[in-house]
């Protein structure tokens, strides 16, 4: 018998589900699950009959997960958005759409200063910012824009 329990959070990405989502399975019964203590863990058969297949293989092995803040000073709401809109985009299209990059883009207007919030893989992340760097670093299209006030 296998006894590997899995967190909601690792339910979660092994499916690319919202936490959410996998909560509201086990609330409506779509997902087998067991409570211990305030959190609930799901075996390995739950796993298994609500996708009707096996974990995939090697999911289990151990996963690595980069956070990344970078921060653009002297940028205005107009470059704020296309940068935004390219690094969402190029991320939405990368190498690894089962290891998806989740960005956050805050512009703060009276600072001008822009932040670029990443969560993913090491190398989908890597890919993200070797954008941003080719973009706004020196010679970049966009670095170009901002230093032209």
């Amino acid at each position: 018998m296998d006894d590997k329990m899995y967190s909601v959070d690792e339910v979660a990405d092994l499916l690319g589900l919202h936490v959410r989502t996998v909560r509201r399975y086990i609330r409506e019964g779509r997902l087998k699950a067991v409570r211990i203590g305030k959190q609930y863990r799901i075996g390995r058969d739950g796993l298994e009959e609500l996708t009707g297949r096996p974990e995939p293989a090697g999911r289990s092995a151990a996963r690595v997960e980069v956070s990344s803040i970078v921060q653009v000073d002297n940028v205005d709401r107009h470059l704020a958005d296309r940068l935004g809109t390219l690094v969402v985009s190029a991320a939405q299209s990368g190498p690894d759409p089962g290891q998806p990059v989740h960005i956050q883009v805050v512009h703060d207007e009276e600072g001008q200063r822009l932040k670029v919030v990443l969560l993913g893989g090491a190398a989908a992340t890597a890919e993200v910012l070797r954008l941003i760097d080719a973009v706004l670093g020196e010679g970049g299209v966009l670095g170009r824009e901002a230093g032209d006030d």
